[in-house]
């Protein structure tokens, strides 16, 4: 019989599934177009949420735990070769699309007011449009 992975401790659910170790939040980041990471119950990823649904992407939420570590996260999302270096300025909610980093809900608001976010979407075949 199979042993069970013991979960990341700063990891603890998503809105799809339950989420056991990093190679998950890895895989969810690579196949979903958009995905948002955040605090149980966080209203600014619920904020983050709301404006990807309003632009017509329906992002994938992965909840974290209260005490939940954004560099930590990153860290774990590191490629295994190092070739890029990780921001550990970056707070949650953290924003993924097309499996690469976005950054914060601030970066998404700018990249919206810029006019961006629509085009970034599409690349990303978030959207159908």
């Amino acid at each position: 019989m199979q042993q069970a992975k013991a979960p990341a401790p700063w990891l603890t659910a998503t809105a799809t599934a339950m989420i056991s170790s990093t190679d998950d939040v890895r895989r969810t980041v690579q196949v979903k177009p958009v995905v948002v990471v955040g605090p149980r119950g966080c209203c600014m990823a619920h904020v983050a949420r709301c404006l990807l649904l309003g632009q017509g992407a329906n992002p994938a939420v992965l909840e974290v735990s209260d005490d939940g570590d954004p560099a930590a996260l990153l860290f774990a999302l590191q490629p295994k070769d190092n070739s890029t270096k990780v921001a550990t300025d970056v707070a949650f909610p953290v924003v993924f699309i097309g499996g690469r980093l976005l950054g914060g809900l601030d970066c998404l608001m700018a990249m919206h007011m810029a006019g961006e976010l629509v085009t970034l979407l599409k690349h990303a075949g978030a959207l159908w449009l």
